[in-house]
């Protein structure tokens, strides 16, 4: 099974060779890949189409896959994550908040439809900073991710009932703490990335749900005494610290975790 990663990162390497070329040389390698992408992208845009009229459900189950799901992503098959629609949205109204000493900066997102953001700055505490939200925030919002239909302003009151998630980078709610079994793993899907959350106790980790020997999923493996073993090829790793038990100096994808309340939430 090829890793994402390794894909691009042999793609790259050969850009780079190319790059290395004569100007008439560097036209033809062009070219070709050109030629290539366009007969890709006409395969993949009628598969599509009759995925869509015959077999919706495979098509959505084949998306899930990250190497399927970035193909379409590079023919811009697919939408963007909506995680990175907002951060363009909130990008491109920046400089006119920036210009009037405000600023905004994205709390939260609860799917399907709702974005929490705080303003900060002078728009925080102006008068017409709720005009502010509806007209540039908001709409530009809108326009770039259709499917949210409730923009909140969050304040920086203790009261306020999202002060307490780090507002310098986005976090997910994608758990309940009683949805983890006690000693076990829950299997979730954050944006693009499925992961697994362990709880021992109070201390809930959060992991890549893929092996570090082949990208195979964890959560098919079996798990005791805080260890999970890879279904695929036996590999094991502390789930306390994600460290490979089997090869040395090779460790889990790890994601910081926050709980409030009963709440888990996952930085993306």
């Amino acid at each position: 099974m090829n890793d994402l990663n390794e894909l691009i990162s042999d793609i790259q390497r050969f850009e780079a060779i190319i790059a290395e070329w004569d100007e008439s040389q560097r036209c033809v390698a062009v070219g070709l890949k050109s030629a290539v992408e366009a007969l890709h992208k006409a395969a993949l845009t009628n598969l599509i189409k009759s995925l869509k009229k015959d077999n919706l459900a495979a098509l959505r189950n084949a998306v899930d896959d990250d190497i399927v799901y970035a193909v379409l992503l590079y023919h811009n098959l697919v939408k963007p994550p909506l995680s990175e629609r907002i951060k363009t949205a909130l990008a491109e109204i920046r400089p006119s908040l920036q210009s009037h000493n405000g600023d905004v900066e994205l709390v939260a997102i609860k799917p399907p439809d709702t974005v929490e953001i705080k303003l900060i700055g002078s728009c925080s505490n102006c008068a017409s900073s709720t005009l502010t939200l509806t007209q540039l925030v908001e709409q530009t919002i809108k326009k770039h991710c259709p499917e949210i239909t409730k923009i909140v302003a969050v304040n920086n009151t203790p009261n306020s009932t999202t002060a307490a998630i780090p507002t310098n980078s986005y976090w997910e709610r994608v758990a309940n703490i009683n949805e983890i079994p006690e000693n076990q793993i829950l299997a979730v899907r954050v944006e693009n990335q499925n992961v697994i959350l362990h709880r021992k106790g109070d201390n809930i980790k959060c992991y890549r749900n893929a092996c570090s020997h082949l990208g195979f999923p964890l959560d098919k493996g079996k798990v005791e005494n805080g260890i999970i073993t890879c279904a695929s090829h036996q590999f094991e790793y502390d789930l306390n610290t994600g460290k490979c038990l089997t090869v040395p100096d090779v460790s889990l994808q790890s994601y910081e975790v926050r709980v409030k309340g009963d709440k888990v939430y996952v930085q993306v």
